[in-house]
């Protein structure tokens, strides 16, 4: 298969997993400020990025993050880091679903993370996914707990947002349209800082 085709099925298959939604030049800038292109990765990384696209469409790697409005295919710039970790792109599966006790959930992870839609992240990892959760839990817990609106739980909660924030890029419009909807940022981070304003 040819370098062109490879790239039309990658493309085919992004628009597949995250529906087809015009980049604009809003986005286009967002992903080259947050992402890089797969072919200077691989290229940085001694890799043949055609090699890459079919591990990608076999399911073997994540798919890239976005696609820009001239085809370029942004991926995170430590996009083999896991790999490696794992000992190699064939250990990959094995180690990351690891780090779950429950395998269903750690398979189910496995299918997000190769979706390649954990733009939610700055660096994307088991640990990274396993926080993120746990942080997104406890701040939409926190206005039911008992001393809801005190000063002492305020403390709490911003403490929380903080993290998460430093977890989570800003995203791009498009983001809310392949997602459906607010993202992560706009309800736990925005939506909850304006609800509950830091205690003087």
């Amino acid at each position: 298969m040819s370098d062109a085709e490879l790239r039309e099925r990658l493309a085919a298959r992004f628009r597949e997993v995250n529906g087809d939604h015009p980049m604009t030049a809003a986005d286009d800038a967002y992903a080259a400020a947050w992402f890089t292109g797969l072919e200077e990765v691989c290229r940085a990384a001694g890799r043949d990025a055609g090699g890459v696209r079919r591990l990608m469409l076999d399911g073997r790697l994540p798919l890239p993050a976005y696609l820009r409005s001239d085809g370029t295919e942004m991926v995170p710039s430590d996009l083999f880091d896991l790999a490696g970790r794992a000992g190699g792109v064939d250990r990959l599966r094995e180690w990351f679903v690891s780090h779950w006790d429950d395998t269903g959930a750690g398979q189910a992870e496995w299918a997000a993370y190769l979706s390649g839609q954990y733009v939610c992240l700055r660096t994307v990892s088991p640990h990274t996914i396993r926080y993120k959760d746990a942080l997104v839990a406890a701040i939409e817990a926190a206005p039911a707990e008992p001393d809801a609106g005190t000063r002492a739980w305020t403390h709490r909660l911003h403490a929380l947002i903080d993290e998460l924030d430093a977890l989570e890029p800003p995203f791009t419009a498009y983001d809310r349209l392949r997602f459906g909807g607010p993202v992560s940022r706009d309800t736990c981070i925005d939506a909850m800082r304006a609800r509950y304003p830091r205690a003087a």
